[in-house]
């Protein structure tokens, strides 16, 4: 076991996040600000009040209730002034936790009810999240995310390529995964690959392992959205003797990205607890792991929490972390040489630097990710 690693420490430590809603990040006060421009009855306009009330509200260990919360964030965020801040705060905040790269996802459709198109709403984003990262060490990518319950998922494919260029990194399907698999916006999807760019999508939250296996075998998912029930095709003996059935084979195989966000599944019930969450297995066993907030305010979580929550629960330290992060980093949707200029100016040496400084103490609880080539180091993930 590792020693303890301050949280102070933990947020200095170079972090990528690929999975973070906009609307589920807004910070309480602008909540109420916003709400007030719009409007829109909250249930308190006390900050913490508020704040306490969004995470009650998502830990109800059911993902449909846990998304019933939104509709104050969605009702913030119905102009482009509304939408440039959110963004812009968005950023802000994950600098101040130590993220050097991130991708944000976010569904316009959410934001036409006052009469912007999806394309007003993808452009004020961006321009959010270029205001904000101008002169910060952070790089910030837009993921546009369709809901998965409505009929509009290749309207807006269409909108994210039209921005593939100015910011926009991928798409993405949300929503509640009963009743609504990915293969119904095949079509959406295959827009999308024919324009070579990038998949990821909600699958195996909430529902199973039919919904992650559409994902990567019908629709081309390249990363997986949570995709935490994969652990329902691997079977633990008494023994601890382990297997793979073949569509966990095949994930692992492939080294298709797991995009994880621990607190998030413990609020909608897929586990009890952080120390029973299947990523302590998942990681064992070498997927491609990574982790992520999901939705920060509603959780009332930072990534920085969440690798501290990880430390307790599992006793990670210094080099499960880099190797975390090197996952992620890896499975972004950023261009490859910008990849390895944020490993290798950003990732590696401030992670070297946190390690340093805790010399002595044992850095991590499981064999180190990294392995000698020559005079180089091969990242292994």
């Amino acid at each position: 076991m590792p020693d303890t690693i301050a949280p102070e420490a933990i947020r200095r430590a170079p972090k990528v996040l690929l999975h973070d809603h906009l609307d589920g990040g807004l910070r309480p006060a602008t909540v109420i600000e916003l709400a007030a421009e719009a409007g829109h009855e909250l249930p308190t306009t006390d900050p913490d009040d508020l704040q306490a009330w969004f995470t009650q509200g998502a830990n109800r260990r059911d993902l449909v209730l846990y998304l019933q919360p939104f509709e104050h964030t969605v009702a913030c965020m119905q102009t482009v002034e509304s939408i440039e801040r959110v963004a812009q705060e968005c950023v802000e905040d994950l600098v101040a936790d130590g993220v050097v790269y991130a991708e944000v996802r976010m569904a316009p459709e959410l934001c036409i009810e006052k009469g912007l198109t999806p394309d007003e709403v993808v452009e004020a984003i961006l321009r959010g999240f270029d205001q904000a990262s101008a002169g910060r060490p952070i790089e910030v990518g837009l993921i546009v995310t369709a809901m998965r319950h409505a009929a509009r998922s290749t309207e807006i494919a269409e909108v994210a390529l039209r921005h593939l260029d100015q910011g926009v990194v991928g798409f993405d399907i949300a929503g509640s995964e009963s009743g609504n698999p990915p293969s119904r916006h095949l079509d959406a999807f295959s827009l999308i690959a024919r324009a070579n760019s990038h998949i990821t999508i909600h699958a195996g939250e909430a529902f199973g392992l039919p919904s992650i296996w559409e994902a990567l075998q019908i629709c081309g998912a390249e990363r997986l959205g949570h995709g935490v029930r994969i652990v329902d095709d691997i079977t633990v003996d008494e023994d601890g003797s382990i297997h793979l059935g073949s569509l966990a084979a095949f994930v692992r195989d492939r080294r298709v990205p797991l995009e994880m966000c621990p607190t998030s599944n413990v609020n909608t019930g897929v586990s009890d607890t952080i120390a029973e969450h299947p990523i302590g297995l998942l990681k064992r066993l070498r997927f491609r792991v990574t982790v992520n907030t999901d939705n920060r305010l509603m959780s009332d979580i930072t990534l920085s929490r969440e690798f501290a929550n990880l430390h307790e629960a599992f006793g990670w330290g210094w080099d499960d972390f880099e190797w975390l992060t090197i996952n992620a980093m890896k499975s972004s949707f950023w261009p490859f040489d910008k990849r390895l200029r944020i490993i290798d100016e950003q990732i590696k040496p401030g992670y070297a630097t946190l390690k340093a400084s805790s010399l002595g103490s044992s850095a991590s609880s499981i064999t180190p990710p990294f392995v000698a080539s020559g005079d180089e180091t091969e990242v292994v993930g």
